[in-house]
């Protein structure tokens, strides 16, 4: 039966996700604390936070689930031709705190941002102990896209992005596909559907699937390297 759990700040088990909501689709808890072993286990089981500025933290696993494999992007021929014409150069965490930083930036339109600075905090903490992640797009010296998420085994799960110029966001997506398949990834955990990821080639799990994709290959390590800071370079 469809539950919703109340957290404490005790590190407690987080419930099934069979178990949350369908109405809103996929909240399963409220409560709780952003402290990094509680993070890590929500991510474990295929559960994320997701909540907006003073309100209760909630925490979801969406029925669908929006998956990329490593290398199935779909990049369109005018994007291609964009990133042949561009000399921009990219990075692995290298600035990790300015990507976060940059994602929580407020959009046109927007009345708030749901990473908010607890949020922030709580993933450069994580940043520090080597479980948080950035792909990071520069124009000479300047930072004009990025984006960040979480590894768990060969599983990345995907965060927030940004973009300061035209497509800096999609480089950074094609930048962390071909860094993931280099590194013997299985699964990007993109969260929700939408039509921007759909265009991008992201297809639609029933949640049971995902999680049976993520039991398989969340405690598989990967290599030291995988994540050492460091330049990486784009082939098309």
């Amino acid at each position: 039966m469809n539950s919703l759990s109340y957290l404490n700040h005790e590190l407690a088990q987080f419930p099934s996700p069979e178990f949350a909501l369908t109405d809103p689709n996929g909240l399963l808890a409220i409560g709780g604390d952003l402290h990094p072993k509680r993070l890590l286990s929500a991510y474990y089981d295929g559960i994320f936070p997701w909540f907006n500025e003073n309100d209760p933290i909630l925490w979801w696993s969406p029925d669908p689930r929006a998956v990329f494999v490593p290398g199935s992007m779909n990049i369109s021929r005018s994007l291609k031709r964009h990133l042949k014409k561009v000399n921009w150069r990219f990075s692995v965490n290298q600035a990790f705190d300015r990507v976060i930083e940059h994602c929580a930036t407020t959009r046109d339109g927007q009345e708030g941002t749901w990473i908010t600075s607890e949020i922030q905090q709580a993933y450069k903490v994580l940043h520090r102990q080597k479980r948080a992640h950035s792909i990071e797009v520069w124009d000479q010296n300047r930072l004009i896209g990025g984006l960040y998420g979480i590894a768990i085994g060969q599983v990345f799960c995907g965060e927030s992005m940004f973009h300061r110029q035209t497509n800096a966001s999609k480089a950074a997506m094609v930048m962390l596909h071909q860094h993931l398949l280099a590194h013997n990834f299985r699964l990007i955990d993109a969260q929700v559907m939408n039509p921007h990821l759909a265009s991008l080639g992201a297809k639609s799990l029933k949640r049971s699937d995902f999680i049976n994709l993520l039991k398989r290959f969340r405690d598989i390590e990967v290599a030291s390297d995988t994540w050492h800071p460091t330049e990486v370079y784009l082939e098309l």
